[in-house]
């Protein structure tokens, strides 16, 4: 009977897991079954670009049967999972329930944007951790920059000329630099809203930007948002979120129709759902071989893996604390444990992660980056071709490395795109005609 291989998530740690599970487990000895709310892997670090329109949304995300020739492929969420008995729960998409047996598991159900109880905050902001939120955040910036065309009065106009985001790291830094450098050139075609100008602006409760670089690093790229004209605001929080408005601590109210939110992430829910021993921060506690302690399963139980942003696996190099929530590891996470789950099959002992990150690139829009690699700091347009390099070889498939070549290439020639996708993939309802009267 062949052994059963479940992997739940189909982001960077489970693909690869999957990937390399192919190649290490003969097709006789095992199946391997990925169980993802998506048929596609999510490129995150590209989701900038896609906000920004120097990429085709579509272009930064992978599909996974067109990746994963020999693993079954389920749709839909995971909803819970009896360790005891050595099953996942899974609402599919056909709206059916069904439950999966294993042998092993391997939990790579990622992350979601951390939240906190700010007033208004669930009412009005915007997240950036989808292809829905990237798209949705370059529809409201044209549709900002529409409204504020009509407009007669410009202290209503500044509303919608106001940009805020919350949380200045990666994800903060780097969607705010692509959303500013779009809009910068948008504005353009709009002769009012150009006389008048825009205001955006950057929250970090911390005392620097960017905590995940060095401060030189941190410094270049504050130095050039500022160049840019963008405000940033360093011990600083968000108080409260109204329709019309953002007031941060010390009081200051900023005339803004769009918050952005970029503070940190969580665990994925379902992950509390799972019956797994969990750490203070709400992720999968793993040994070093990311394999969840036997001795805290029912007895008897399957064996379980955890990698990702979903697991607590210790740094070696961390003095005590988990990997970071980064691409870098959660790729190297999915490799190892493909090997450790095929050694286990084979009766060999897993080995533990180790893995030191090898540098950093962070895009601030066309032309600018902050990059370290193998030590050496990069600020500018090495550093920003170093990033644009390093997401052409990591992005899985030649024909998507291909199209990112393309819209990088269209996008430098003719300039961003600043047409709106709309809602693209949500079909306008059919009415009736009614009868005249």
């Amino acid at each position: 009977m062949a052994w059963q291989v479940v992997i739940a998530g189909g982001g960077f740690g489970g693909f690869y897991a999957a990937r390399a599970l192919e190649r290490l487990l003969p097709l006789q000895s095992a199946r391997v079954t990925l169980i993802n709310d998506a048929n596609y892997m999510l490129y995150t670090p590209l989701l900038p670009g896609a906000a920004g329109a120097t990429l085709d949304p579509r272009h930064v995300s992978v599909p996974l049967r067109s990746q994963l020739r020999r693993t079954e492929l389920v749709i839909g969420r995971v909803s819970s999972a009896d360790p005891g008995a050595g099953t996942v729960s899974v609402e599919r998409i056909d709206g059916e329930r069904a439950s999966y047996r294993y042998d092993h598991l391997v939990v790579a159900l990622g992350s979601v944007s951390r939240t906190l109880p700010v007033p208004g905050l669930a009412e009005h902001g915007i997240g950036f951790k989808s292809l829905s939120d990237a798209t949705a955040l370059r529809n409201q910036v044209l549709r900002c920059l529409d409204i504020a065309e009509s407009l007669e009065d410009p202290e209503e106009r500044r509303e919608y000329l106001g940009f805020v985001f919350v949380g200045a790291g990666y994800a903060g830094v780097e969607g705010l630099a692509e959303l500013q450098d779009f809009a910068a050139q948008t504005i353009e075609l709009y002769p009012r809203s150009r006389a008048q100008g825009m205001r955006w602006v950057l929250a970090e409760a911390r005392e620097r930007i960017m905590q995940e670089v060095p401060r030189t690093l941190s410094d270049f790229a504050e130095a050039e948002l500022r160049r840019r004209g963008i405000e940033v605001r360093v011990n600083t929080t968000l108080e409260r979120v109204e329709a019309r408005s953002s007031t941060l601590s010390g009081g200051e109210v900023i005339p803004s129709r769009t918050l952005v939110w970029t503070a940190g992430v969580k665990p994925s829910p379902a992950v509390a759902r799972l019956g797994l021993p969990l750490d203070g921060g709400g992720r999968i506690a793993v040994e070093a071989t990311m394999r969840v302690d036997p001795a805290t399963l029912p007895a008897g139980a399957p064996a379980v893996w955890a990698i990702g942003d979903a697991a607590a696996v210790p740094d070696a190099y961390g003095q005590g604390r988990p990997s970071p929530p980064t691409a870098q590891h959660a790729i190297r996470q999915g490799r190892l444990v493909a090997r450790n789950v095929a050694g286990a099959i084979g009766g060999r002992a897993p080995k533990p992660f180790r893995y030191r990150t090898k540098g950093v690139v962070a895009e601030l829009g066309q032309g600018e980056a902050v990059a370290i690699t193998l030590g050496i700091r990069w600020r500018g347009l090495p550093a920003w071709l170093i990033a644009r390099t390093y997401h052409l070889l990591l992005m899985p498939g030649i024909g998507r490395r291909l199209r990112l070549l393309l819209d990088w290439n269209v996008a430098l020639l003719f300039g961003r795109d600043t047409s709106s996708p709309g809602q693209l993939g949500t079909p306008v309802p059919l009415e009736a005609e009614r009868p005249p009267g």
